[in-house]
């Protein structure tokens, strides 16, 4: 069996992001923590599922992003989170949405992948779900954070008397960190990606976005990449973005950094879209494009030092 050396890319969320090195420090640490994780598991021969699931499960508990426990509000003050997993080898895939209490979803979507026959479960059902997987269940005190809740406060104080509705925080937007994902080679040649979100400060109660949706907010496939988003969801669903990179390496032979790119400046960008991606070919190579302020991100290979940044960097030799 060829080997394959093996890299793992990670990311935080995209969007307009504080500049001060003080406040950017924690989340240097936290996606540095999170590779060192999953490149633990690649290190030993893990398939990459298992490194980008451990990965975001960390992305989870962290506080600092939108996601799990740093999740933000819905606009009845509460927690809906959705999240998927897709396995580039044989096209599996496991997507919840709209879940509350459920600790880990990214965890959750993979057991829907592997023990529902279902591809995406939603709502109380999913809920129902991770208790009969014995996944951890934990009470609104565990997702609460004193900033989400502000955020939420400020987007309703906008509301217009007897206008409808009140005004989104984009995923990305105004503090919120959107996203978090991860994907990655495994020395066997495989490919992954997992994604899990909060979504957006004051949405809908029911709202679903692009992380539950295989081919918007995810995609993973070995004739090409792994792709994970981050930003504007509905923008990102109406668009199909990640399956478009696929399908523009697959089927235009562009090169993934050509196609991601295209995808993020060229149509995401003229229907409005903000956010970006991060994704992983089947030869190694990343790309990380975001046509926002900054996304937080991370990046390691085989035998290299760990990367991160969060505003634009030059992307050649990733």
């Amino acid at each position: 069996m060829e080997h394959h050396r093996y890299v793992i890319a990670v990311h935080g969320g995209a969007g307009a992001i504080a500049s001060d090195p003080a406040d950017a420090s924690p989340y240097h640490r936290a996606l540095k923590a999170v590779l060192a994780a999953g490149t633990e598991l690649l290190e030993h021969g893990a398939a990459a599922l298992d490194a980008v699931e451990a990965a975001v499960v960390l992305l989870e508990d962290c506080p600092l992003f939108n996601a799990g426990r740093g999740a933000v509000y819905t606009a009845d003050a509460r927690h809906e989170l959705d999240a998927a997993v897709m396995r580039g080898q044989d096209l599996a895939a496991g997507a919840v949405a709209c879940v509350q209490g459920v600790r880990n979803p990214v965890a959750l979507a993979r057991s829907v992948m592997q023990s529902s026959g279902h591809v995406l479960m939603v709502g109380a059902g999913a809920r129902c779900f991770a208790q009969q997987m014995g996944l951890a269940i934990e009470s609104d005190a565990w997702f609460h954070t004193d900033e989400r809740l502000a955020e939420l406060r400020r987007a309703q104080g906008r509301q217009v008397p007897s206008a409808a509705p009140a005004p989104l925080l984009a995923q990305g937007t105004q503090g919120t960190q959107g996203t978090v994902g991860a994907v990655a080679l495994d020395v066997s040649g495989h490919l992954a990606a997992a994604v899990s979100t909060g979504g957006l400060t004051n949405k809908r109660p029911g709202r679903a976005g692009d992380s539950a949706v295989i081919g918007a907010g995810i995609y993973a496939n070995d004739l090409s990449c792994a792709v994970v988003a981050t930003g504007t969801g509905e923008h990102f669903i109406r668009c199909a973005a990640a399956h478009d990179i696929h399908a523009r390496m697959l089927y235009r032979g562009q090169a993934m950094q050509e196609a991601a790119a295209d995808v993020v400046f060229g149509e995401l960008q003229r229907m409005g879209g903000v956010g970006g991606v991060i994704a992983v070919d089947a030869h190694g190579a990343v790309s990380m494009p975001f046509n926002s302020a900054g996304m937080y991100r991370g990046l390691q290979r085989q035998g290299e030092a760990a990367w991160t940044a969060i505003f634009p960097e030059d992307y050649s030799g990733m």
